[in-house]
């Protein structure tokens, strides 16, 4: 049988030149997408990447027939109330998207909770993506609103995954689409209270939302109105409304900086109010409640406070406290309903409710409080969707690594939890047959890094089984866990499944984002490597089995991580990887380049900044070395992280790494029609999981599920 030959992209170089310091890259022509010679490098590495797998197709199937064999197909979502109405969500088997409906309200009458596929009397169906995604590769919606009087829906389509997205309104007393005259729109539209008017955002060449307009459906879009626009390239923009529809919200934020404004949905062609005027490193949320405004702000302090104002308040002199973050907590943002506020926060690491009860006679409007409890090691908990202002019974969502996604209705009187749906698992998934745990790695600085794992019941810390380890660490986003079917193929096989919480996130509060950014990105990188090297010196992984995937961010991690400790991974996923950061943020005419300098640093102005960035940014440190297998995945039309930067990437590795092709390849795999989040339809999402992780798992021996040692 004759060894695929792996693509040798052309070398053909470019200079540049900053702060004296000449580079020559001999892969940057890799950038033009409509250049043919660069769509046949996309081409062959796709070949090889297959031709290199063929043998692995049997498994790839085998993982897709597990994921597909425990997903119930043909389900629905609880239905929520709304005004006259239940919304609900249902999917159907054999289609890639779901179905939106909803079904008539009856005063008195318990939520409809029917069987999956079967009818619900008076339903409407609002929405089938199905249908709008015929004779499309992708398809993904960036807005899907009703009016405050449930008579117009108003949806954003992108068929290209480049996040740009033509804007519908659709009568839904007539069934009949009504206006198509907006395209080229960003994420997020919101209906005026009498749903005439529409406002959306428009995103710039460097694909940052810059404006918002305001649309009278069935007009020209030529007559829209720009509402505002801003002129300041660290900011973003979106649009929203308040729960109880009285008023439309512009919020507009950079990396550390923020600032909302308001307007009475009644009163659509009027001028948006500032609730407080931007001030640099001051970051605040705004929730409408009733007669007073909630706000959460870290204006005092790091972890955030909660204040209230004057519903008419303009500036952060009218802030009043109403409730301060203690130690091992972070406020996050609040939600106001009639009777009490819900506070999401972070506390010891883990995602946390509280309920803050009104009482009119306090000055604030609150008096008394109490947490959501579980009783789980580790999980996720968020409010759900809870529309309505006028209820004391709230939608709560709950899941863990071994806890299915769970819907509850939480009675905030009586402090009862009352199961509305968890996710079917099929084939008789039992979660007894798995454990999970908190972990502690130790850094190279002292800092311990919690980890969450999940494994088989009864596995040991004998150093035998394979793992997978994986880890984000930018933007304080934090990852917290989950529970996946997919990752059930992984268990089932023997995996040790882990989630580093490295710095960079926003695990444990606002100083662990700030000691993983800027001059301290590198506690990211080494974090995780000392998160692995746990997983093997505690045994839970043996040392020749361990595995690592990220994304995005995660991806330059990844990316990072092999530079530094390239034979502690067998193999590594690096998927739509960020990996040419320096060259990236050297470039503000590129997607998110000027919004990302308060992440990564400014290094066109400042030559420490480049410095900084030069050594550790992963393509500019690729070196001579045993590097592990390599499957780097990106999409070409992805807006965010161009398709360039894991192809020059994967051009330096390759070139570099001193292991052999046949036993640790190097991969690149391009989808040529999707965006930053690579396929859009379930089947063809479960299918690339499986395409992914087929490699990771042949890489470790783990194919057959008897393998487990």
């Amino acid at each position: 049988m004759t060894t695929p030959v792996p693509p040798r992209a052309e070398q053909r170089e470019t200079t540049r030149e900053h702060h004296g310091d000449v580079v020559v890259d001999p892969y940057e022509w890799l950038r033009d997408k409509e250049d043919p010679a660069v769509l046949a490098h996309l081409g062959a590495e796709n070949d090889y990447a297959e031709a290199v797998t063929a043998d692995l197709q049997p498994l790839r199937e085998a993982i897709f027939e597990e994921i597909r064999s425990r997903t119930q197909e043909t389900d629905l979502s609880v239905p929520v109330a709304s005004g006259p109405w239940w919304y609900y969500s249902r999917s159907f088997e054999g289609s890639q998207y779901s179905v939106e409906c909803r079904a008539p309200r009856v005063e008195g009458a318990p939520r409809p909770m029917p069987e999956p596929g079967s009818e619900v009397e008076g339903e409407q169906v609002l929405l089938d993506s199905n249908a709008e995604a015929e004779g499309h590769d992708f398809f993904a919606l960036g807005a899907l609103t009703v009016s405050p009087d449930h008579h117009r829906l108003a949806y954003a389509v992108d068929t290209e995954g480049d996040e740009r997205f033509a804007l519908r309104v659709k009568d839904l007393r007539t069934d009949k689409i009504i206006d198509t005259a907006v395209d080229e729109v960003g994420y997020g539209c919101v209906f005026s209270l009498d749903g005439q008017y529409l406002f959306y955002t428009r995103v710039d060449e460097t694909w940052r939302p810059h404006q918002v307009w305001r649309h009278e459906v069935g007009t020209s879009a030529t007559d829209d109105v720009i509402v505002h626009e801003e002129d300041d390239e660290r900011f973003w923009m979106g649009v929203g409304s308040s729960r109880d529809d009285r008023w439309l919200m512009i919020g507009l934020g950079s990396k550390t900086t923020s600032e909302v404004r308001i307007l009475d949905a009644a009163d659509p062609t009027g001028e948006f109010r500032v609730v407080a005027p931007r001030r640099e490193g001051v970051e605040y949320d705004v929730e409408p409640a009733g007669d007073r405004l909630l706000i959460v702000h870290n204006a005092d302090s790091i972890d955030s406070d909660l204040a209230w104002a004057p519903i008419d308040a303009t500036s952060a002199d009218q802030w009043q406290p109403l409730l301060r973050a203690e130690a091992g907590e972070r406020f996050q943002g609040i939600d106001a309903f009639d009777e009490v506020a819900v506070l999401s926060l972070r506390k010891d690491g883990l995602t946390a409710l509280r309920v803050l009860a009104r009482d009119p006679g306090q000055p604030s409007g609150f008096a008394g409080r109490h947490d959501l409890e579980f009783d789980e090691p580790v999980y996720a908990v968020g409010l759900g969707d809870n529309p309505e202002s006028a209820t004391t019974t709230l939608q709560v969502v709950f899941e863990s690594m071994v806890t299915p996604k769970t819907v509850y209705d939480y009675d905030v009187v009586s402090r009862e939890f009352r199961l509305l749906k968890r996710q079917p698992v099929l084939g008789g998934y039992d979660p007894t047959q798995y454990e999970q745990r908190r972990e502690w790695a130790t850094a190279a600085d002292g800092t311990r890094v919690p980890m969450s794992l999940v494994y088989p019941a009864g596995a040991e810390p004998d150093g035998t089984h394979p793992g997978l380890l994986t880890a984000y660490g930018s933007y304080e986003i934090s990852s917290d866990p989950y529970f996946s079917v997919a990752r059930l193929s992984l268990l089932e096989r023997g995996f040790v499944y882990a989630i580093a919480h490295v710095r960079g996130g926003g695990e444990l509060g606002r100083a662990w984002y700030d000691q993983g950014k800027l001059a301290s990105k590198k506690n990211t990188f080494t974090d995780f490597v000392s998160s692995a090297d746990h997983l093997v010196e505690s045994g839970w992984v043996a040392t020749d089995r361990l595995v690592a995937e990220g994304g995005s961010a995660g991806g330059l991690l990844i990316g990072a991580a092999i530079n530094l400790a390239p034979t502690r991974f067998r193999a590594v996923h690096a998927a739509v990887p960020f990996v040419d950061a320096l060259t990236t943020i050297l470039d503000p005419s590129l997607p998110l380049t000027v919004v990302e300098w308060e992440e990564w640093g400014n290094p066109l102005a400042d030559p420490g900044v480049y410095a900084y960035m030069k050594s550790y940014s992963p393509y500019e440190n690729v070196h001579q070395a045993a590097y592990p297998a390599v499957l780097a995945t990106t999409s070409l039309n992805d807006t965010r992280v161009f398709f360039t930067e894991p192809a020059k990437w994967v051009a330096r590795v390759r070139e570099n790494t001193t292991s052999g092709p046949a036993e640790r390849p190097v991969l690149l795999r391009t989808e040529m029609v999707a965006g930053h989040g690579g396929k859009s339809g379930r089947y063809d999402s479960w299918r690339q999981v499986a395409w992914e992780w087929a490699f990771l798992v042949d890489q470790v021996g783990a194919a057959s599920k008897d393998s487990r040692n």
